[in-house]
């Protein structure tokens, strides 16, 4: 048993490691962005109860906080691409790489995380503008815009990491 373990481990530990990573990239971020259009929806809800003409525009306020979701697939795609798992060659890699990888993948899991959530909070606030203020919508949009920058930062960084770890 334990010998099957370690050959096994010795075998994809590496690439189990990688994966994970990667994993948690597009998991994390995707959470986030749910949680974040979540908080946004409530509030579009409560708002075109009231102002159904507003609907379309809190609908694009509540899309935006999905792109940390994009981001997080977009590098587990990158990641999975790399190792070979998409196309069934997996590449044979060692722990160190499959580390490597699985650190590459964090700051857009973390970042894509709390971002989309903090962007759910701020779309909501946006919202609130239209209601007083509807010909406030590229005001609105700003702010929303303005958490996504950081994002995709954390996205430009992993995506920098991936591309250069020799596989």
């Amino acid at each position: 048993m334990t010998q099957g373990i370690v050959t096994f481990w010795q075998s994809f530990g590496g690439l189990a490691i990688a994966l994970m990573g990667a994993s948690l990239a597009v998991a994390m971020s995707c959470l986030g962005s749910a949680k974040g259009i979540g908080i946004a929806g409530e509030s579009a809800a409560g708002i075109c109860a009231e102002k159904p003409a507003l609907f379309g525009k809190t609908m694009i306020l509540q899309m935006l906080t999905g792109i940390q979701g994009l981001f997080g697939l977009a590098v587990w795609i990158v990641a999975v691409s790399r190792l070979g798992v998409i196309g069934g060659s997996f590449a044979g890699i060692s722990e160190q790489t499959g580390w490597l990888i699985f650190f590459a993948c964090l700051p857009a899991a973390i970042v894509g995380w709390r971002s989309a959530i903090y962007q759910g909070r701020v779309a909501a606030s946006a919202m609130r503008i239209l209601v007083k203020n509807p010909g406030a919508f590229r005001e609105s949009i700003i702010y929303c815009v303005v958490v996504v920058f950081f994002a995709a930062v954390a996205f430009k960084a992993t995506l920098l990491m991936l591309l250069n770890i020799n596989i």
